[in-house]
């Protein structure tokens, strides 16, 4: 079993809130990362997608006031947002007994009328804890080009095979758009969706071009914007925000946009092996979609991240504002072996004044590239940043 970054997080937010949520895209190891927390502490799992379960909570305060002395884990939450009142009401009677915290653990899709549900009902008595797929500092060296190809998605990174996992994505893919996004409440054609994720894949790490994915999906902005927001929302796809400051340059103002797994571009595109891959013209954007999901799930909690970019072309893939350090890393990822730097980096970094300058790439050696500016390794600063 691949160990889990979050979990000394999730634990140590049992022990401090009476509710966790856990949010993230399905199959991405929510379950199997709240059966460790139950194996070490007394604890009753229920999948609310099993009609055996959801039957035991027709009643559900008198169901969990039965076990008040243990953690409740609540898989598939979106089934049953009405289950919140009754949620609030046992904390509240917890926190007057003594029993104020680590009583729930909700597992669930970040969709929007489940975070506003719970954040109305909670107010004050839940966190939310965000596990996305596996990243590259989870998987190590020896996984990561693997992790790339396949994505960070634990059925599809540990196939037998890459046509397996390829199967996984693809079926994977056809769920979320005809079962799951459907269960959520929008009514969005899936065969649209479809299309506009494809053209996401095919422009990965490109600028958001909200006009053109309209016209070229005959439909209006206004309607792109709120797919986009879904896409978001699910924690399937990241718009990064473009870096503000006032500085005499004229900056790019639209966000990067990135299906945030990898193995989801490459089953969106077709790509079913290595060689595929790194014929593809996607293979740089894929490398930095990879890069940029895997820096940002390592970073401390409360970290900004964002890209800067000019009108002029000076430029920097990434920008990691840390908690409590007034300057940002300026991170710059290239995919081949042999790193260098543009003089579009060194330009934005004369604007921008970062802390640290660093160029990701895909070697397994860490040195000084010239003065200021650091190459390293994707695993190594992952690892960098989650010791922070």
């Amino acid at each position: 079993m691949i160990a889990r970054r979050l979990l000394p997080a999730l634990a140590s937010a049992l022990d401090e809130a009476p509710a966790v949520a856990l949010l993230g895209p399905r199959q991405a190891g929510k379950t199997t990362l709240a059966l460790e927390i139950a194996d070490v502490r007394p604890s009753v799992y229920l999948d609310l997608e099993s009609e055996a379960d959801r039957a035991k909570l027709s009643d559900p305060e008198l169901y969990l006031a039965q076990h008040a002395d243990k953690l409740v884990i609540l898989d598939e939450i979106q089934r049953t947002p009405q289950l919140f009142p009754s949620l609030r009401g046992l904390v509240d009677k917890g926190r007057r007994s003594g029993r104020g915290r680590g009583r729930f653990l909700v597992l669930g899709s970040a969709s929007i009328d489940l975070l506003k549900q719970s954040s109305e009902s909670l107010a004050g008595r839940i966190r939310y804890l965000e596990l996305g797929p596996l990243d590259a500092g989870e998987v190590g060296r020896k996984r990561l080009d693997a992790l790339w190809l396949r994505g960070g998605f634990p059925e599809s990174l540990l196939a037998t095979s890459d046509a397996a996992s390829l199967r996984w994505r693809v079926d994977f893919i056809r769920t979320y758009l005809e079962r799951d996004i459907p269960q959520l409440g929008p009514r969005i054609p899936a065969e649209t969706l479809r299309r506009l994720w494809t053209m996401l894949a095919h422009q990965q790490g490109g600028l958001l071009n909200a006009a053109a994915l309209a016209r070229a999906l005959a439909v209006d902005g206004k309607t792109i914007a709120s797919y986009l927001d879904l896409l978001v929302d699910l924690l399937l796809v990241r718009r990064l925000a473009p870096w503000h400051a006032n500085v005499r340059k004229r900056l790019v103002k639209s966000p990067k946009v990135y299906v945030r797994d990898s193995g989801l571009v490459h089953a969106l595109l077709g790509i079913g092996d290595r060689e595929a891959l790194l014929s593809h013209p996607v293979s740089g954007g894929s490398w930095e979609g990879l890069a940029v999901e895997s820096l940002i799930a390592a970073s401390p909690d409360a970290t900004d991240a964002s890209f800067f970019r000019t009108a002029a072309g000076a430029e920097v893939d990434l920008l990691l504002k840390l908690p409590g350090r007034r300057k940002p890393w300026a991170i710059e990822i290239k995919r081949g072996l042999a790193p260098t730097f543009e003089r579009g980096f060194q330009l934005a970094c004369e604007t921008i004044h970062p802390d640290r300058r660093i160029i990701v790439y895909g070697g397994t050696e860490r040195f000084p590239l010239a003065e200021g500016v650091e190459a390293m390794p994707l695993v190594d600063l992952c690892e960098e940043l989650s010791a922070g």
